[in-house]
């Protein structure tokens, strides 16, 4: 018997909230790209693809984890797996954003290219962070929570590229946060649902690792600061992007 909610309602919501917000942030930066060039458009990739796979996937996950109790058992993480699946996603979503940025989402062949880099980040993050787990017990998961999983990463992340991509408003992305944010948390919960234990306390492996609340420092302040200094460094620069027509949006191609 697991317990996902052990420390309340809490960890969903400020789980769910830092989703929306990375999410958010990583798409206003992806804006911001479309409308630059050279070096200036390779950093605001890079800061959104950060924002993406640091704050909306990785620590979305780890903070809803905080929440993840066996009866019986202590539940450590091993540190280098852990590092490792913070960067894989932020590799992958700088991948998936430059996919948006260079338009190819826009024919319609190619658009769940992007969406499925997406999906794929939030799916490997999220498996090599149960990897992660060291505990006195052996996990399992159930294959039909795993695709629905998928299926709700891979709808969620193609629907929410279209969106934004149509017109890159504010309102937009908004949107486009909250599908992304509320889909990476629900694909959490439906992944964590598939999620069996056995053999507790018979000598399974839980050799070093870290406890959970080793990692409040860098899930919670580390990317607070990232996300603050974030939004302040989008008001404080100029949008690049003309605004014709009373709104800064772009004209779908065909």
């Amino acid at each position: 018997m697991v317990e996902h909610f052990a420390q309340g309602v809490w960890t969903p919501l400020v789980a769910c909230a830092v989703s929306v917000l990375g999410s958010f942030l990583g798409l206003r930066y992806a804006s911001r790209a479309l409308s630059s060039s050279g070096r200036t458009r390779t950093a605001w990739t890079v800061l959104g693809g950060i924002s993406l796979g640091g704050a909306a996937v990785w620590s979305m996950h780890f903070i809803a984890m905080l929440g993840f109790r066996v009866p019986g058992t202590p539940i450590r993480y091993d540190p280098l797996m852990t590092a490792a699946s913070a960067a894989v996603p932020v590799v992958v979503m700088t991948g998936a954003l430059a996919v948006v940025i260079a338009r190819l989402w826009r024919r319609l062949v190619l658009l769940p290219v992007g969406g499925a880099l997406v999906a794929l980040a939030m799916l490997t993050m999220h498996y090599m962070g149960m990897g992660s787990m060291r505990m006195d017990a052996d996990m399992v998961h159930d294959p039909l929570f795993v695709v629905a999983a998928a299926m709700v990463a891979l709808a969620a992340s193609v629907g929410a590229l279209w969106f934004v991509g149509k017109r890159w408003t504010l309102s937009a992305t908004l949107v486009g946060a909250a599908l992304l944010g509320g889909a990476v948390t629900a694909m959490h919960y439906i992944a964590m649902a598939g999620v069996g234990v056995e053999s507790v306390g018979q000598g399974a492996d839980m050799s070093g690792g870290v406890p959970a609340l080793g990692f409040l420092t860098p899930m919670i302040i580390g990317p607070g600061a990232f996300l603050v200094l974030g939004t302040l460094l989008l008001l404080v620069l100029p949008d690049e992007r003309p605004v014709t027509g009373g709104a800064a949006a772009e004209a779908p191609a065909h």
